[in-house]
């Protein structure tokens, strides 16, 4: 397995001269300037592998390129929206990046209630509290029929966090979830995220699963074409999100969208935290299903709550046998003969990372101990 590691390039406070210090291989990075829908033109594609390059490493994988709402809505100018995600696409593999992977979540990237809760003997993590994130859809947003969408213990403790949360305290869990809204933290409020989600309105899981199909037909001929593999990563976390569906959850919806259109080169992003934060994925069962469409692995772990609450944990001390996925994982390398990208997906905030203006989970200090361990498995297991 070849070890990588995200960059955020220009917004990244961690320099490729540390990030060399790590050991890892590769790099995974995107252009995180460039408005969605817009063409990745090769001329910033160049300058970022170059800058990547001069730092010794290879560009392995555009995390992400990013698909456009409109194209997850089914609306708008979507035959210009496809041709300029194909264009991005030739252009990416024109440079020599052949991994690319994306996301079909409605709007939000990833939620998460805490980005900095206290770790026990020091540090912080991310933690989704489905309390809090009840008491933000009923209370702060208002949303109809959002107390149906979670467990009532859920619910019960979301109203009480509530009646006694100060304004500082409504204002972080806002900062919290807007996070996941790429761009979004200078330009959305309250009443500007409810506008954004009536864009949704009346979309069900079956549209949104259409418009994926819809997609990956428009995309995947010519990612084959380009030699390019495309990823799919997990919804994160697994389960609907003020009131927007989501369609990447589970088996039966890796199943179903690797069907959709069954070409090798349509694969997936598995990512052991955002499936392992359900308590119906058998996450190392999923790794062997769909082993030989794998094409890019995020390792992270996490605990789990039965009211649907889960916490970032060490990445060998949670509810997933990452042990067992990597065997798994190594084992369908053997067979397919590949170096499978991965990358220790996330990290506590350790020590002088709690300094770092860095993005959420994606700490230096708390990700080096994170591919250590998992250096220390694929060794004993090789």
């Amino acid at each position: 397995m070849r070890e990588t590691w995200r960059w955020f390039g220009e917004f990244d406070p961690i320099p490729l001269d540390q990030v060399a210090q790590t050991g890892a291989q590769g790099i995974v990075s995107s252009l995180h300037a460039v408005p969605y829908g817009e063409v990745w033109s090769r001329e910033l594609i160049a300058a970022r592998r170059t800058q990547i390059e001069s730092a010794g490493f290879s560009w392995d994988v555009v995390e992400s390129l990013p698909v456009h709402e409109d194209i997850k809505r089914g609306t708008g100018d979507l035959k210009s929206l496809f041709a300029n995600y194909r264009q991005s696409l030739a252009n990416i593999a024109a440079e020599g990046v052949s991994t690319v992977c994306y996301n079909f979540m409605p709007i939000l990237d990833w939620t998460r209630t805490d980005l900095a809760a206290p770790v026990a003997r020091g540090g912080t993590c991310l933690h989704f509290s489905a309390a809090k994130m009840a008491a933000f859809e009923i209370h702060m947003l208002g949303r109809a029929d959002a107390r149906e969408d979670y467990h009532q213990d859920a619910v019960r403790a979301g109203d009480a966090w509530f009646a006694s949360a100060s304004k500082d305290d409504q204002a972080a869990l806002f900062h919290a979830v807007m996070s996941g809204l790429p761009g979004a933290l200078d330009r959305y409020d309250i009443d500007g995220l409810r506008s954004v989600l009536t864009s949704y309105a009346g979309i069900t899981h079956d549209d949104l699963r259409a418009n994926l199909a819809r997609f990956l037909a428009e995309v995947v001929p010519t990612a084959a074409d380009l030699g390019i593999r495309m990823c799919i990563h997990p919804d994160d976390p697994p389960r609907d999100i003020l009131g927007l569906p989501r369609i990447v959850s589970s088996e039966d919806d890796i199943r179903w969208i690797l069907q959709a259109q069954n070409d090798p080169v349509s694969g997936l992003t598995l990512c052991t935290g955002s499936l392992g934060s359900a308590q119906g994925n058998d996450v190392p069962a999923i790794a062997k299903v769909f082993a030989d469409r794998i094409h890019f692995v995020h390792l992270r772990n996490v605990t789990k709550s039965t009211d649907g609450s889960f916490t970032e944990s060490a990445h060998l001390a949670g509810d997933v046998d990452l042990v067992a996925v990597i065997d798994e994982l190594l084992e369908a390398e053997c067979r397919r003969d590949v170096d499978l990208p991965f990358r220790a997906d996330h990290g506590h905030a350790l020590l002088s990372d709690t300094e770092m203006d860095a993005q959420p989970g994606y700490t230096m200090i708390g990700r080096l101990r994170g591919l250590s361990e998992l250096r220390g498995i694929i060794c004993a297991l090789s």
